[in-house]
């Protein structure tokens, strides 16, 4: 049977999954593409559009829906500022909280770059965003067994 707390759990990794997804999809993907198949005037504005709707899926659902959901999942696990310290769950806890806000701020100052003209920034920023999501879902699975 599925209880609520599963569905809270399957809605968070969606979430993640979707927003992880997403960064890989455009990076492997999409702009390799139209880095190769489109002039530079349209590319910038389509690229441009694209990370403004990336960035608005990511202001307004997935950074709610991964706060909200995990506050609760922490909650239901009975999860206490204490227990982030000790070893095995609540470091690996720690650790994935932390490279959240790092990803976050990474996101952030990606969007900023790029809407700044800094493109060597943006795709370094970019990169590291991507890293740090792939480092979250490892500490993530690592959760699991913990």
């Amino acid at each position: 049977m599925v209880s609520w707390w599963s569905l809270v759990r399957f809605v968070h990794v969606l979430s993640a999954a979707v927003w992880v997804g997403g960064q890989l999809t455009l990076s492997a993907l999409l702009l390799p593409v139209l880095r190769r198949k489109l002039p530079a005037d349209i590319r910038v504005s389509l690229t441009s559009q694209i990370g403004r709707r990336f960035g608005l899926y990511t202001l307004a659902v997935f950074v709610p829906v991964q706060v909200g959901s995990g506050i609760g999942l922490a909650i239901e696990h009975g999860v206490t500022w204490s227990l982030l310290g000790k070893p095995g769950y609540g470091r690996t806890l720690s650790a994935k909280l932390g490279v959240f806000v790092v990803v976050m701020v990474l996101s952030g100052l990606h969007g900023w770059a790029h809407g700044s003209g800094r493109a060597a920034l943006a795709r370094a920023l970019a990169l590291g965003s991507l890293i740090g999501s792939c480092v979250i879902v490892l500490l993530a699975t690592a959760l699991v067994g913990a």
